[in-house]
């Protein structure tokens, strides 16, 4: 299973912290946006909103890094600072 967590303004939109989803499912980031709309079809809106920010294990990743069973994905806005 792949832990995904969601964070601030996107965790407000979806109404949800974290969801679990099957290993199968996420090979790389870029598989996460597709697979959370399988299985949420409700959230495809939001999802497929805006490019949103990606981590594996903590770590920022580019749309072709690897997912492997027990990962924890973040997904989240791109912050700005000032």
């Amino acid at each position: 299973m792949i832990q995904v967590l969601f964070f601030a303004q996107l965790r407000e939109l979806l109404d949800c912290d974290s969801i679990e989803l099957p290993d199968q499912a996420v090979h790389v980031a870029g598989d996460l946006v597709p697979a959370l709309v399988t299985v949420r079809p409700h959230w495809a809106e939001v999802l497929q909103s805006k490019p949103w920010l990606v981590s594996v294990n903590q770590t920022m990743a580019k749309s072709t890094t690897g997912v492997n069973d027990g990962d924890e994905v973040a997904l989240f806005p791109p912050v700005t600072g000032g």
